[in-house]
C-alpha cells in the first residue's frame, strides 16, 4: 500500500489510507431539533405533549440505562412536532425520541 499525504488541521502527515478510512461516512453537525437517545435505554416517564412550547433545557422524557434515571432535556426552544417513543419501551443507542419545530 502506497504511502500518501493527509492533511488535518492544516498539518500534512504522510501515512498509508485504508479502504475502511477512504469509504468512511462524513460527520455531519446533528439536527438539534432531532432529539435522540445518546444511551440504550427504557423511557421510564414522558413529560411533554405534541403541540407543547419547551424552553431549552426543559426535561421532556426520563430515559433509564444502568439503573439510572436520565432526564432528555430539550436542546434549544420549540414546539413539540412528534413524540417517536412512548413509555415502557426500550431504545437503542441513536433511536429518534422526540422532534422540534
Amino acid at each position: 500500500m502506497p504511502l500518501e499525504e493527509l492533511e488535518i488541521g492544516n498539518v500534512i502527515y504522510t501515512t498509508r489510507l485504508t479502504s475502511k478510512f477512504r469509504n468512511r461516512r462524513n460527520w455531519a453537525r446533528p439536527d438539534e431539533r432531532l432529539v435522540t437517545a445518546v444511551i440504550p435505554g427504557t423511557i421510564q416517564k414522558i413529560m411533554v405533549k405534541v403541540g407543547e412550547r419547551v424552553e431549552a433545557g426543559k426535561p421532556m422524557l426520563i430515559l433509564e440505562a444502568m439503573k439510572m434515571r436520565n432526564e432528555v432535556l430539550a436542546p434549544v426552544e420549540g414546539v413539540i412536532r412528534a413524540i417517536k417513543v412512548s413509555e415502557g419501551e426500550q431504545v437503542p443507542k441513536s433511536h429518534l425520541l422526540v422532534e422540534l419545530d
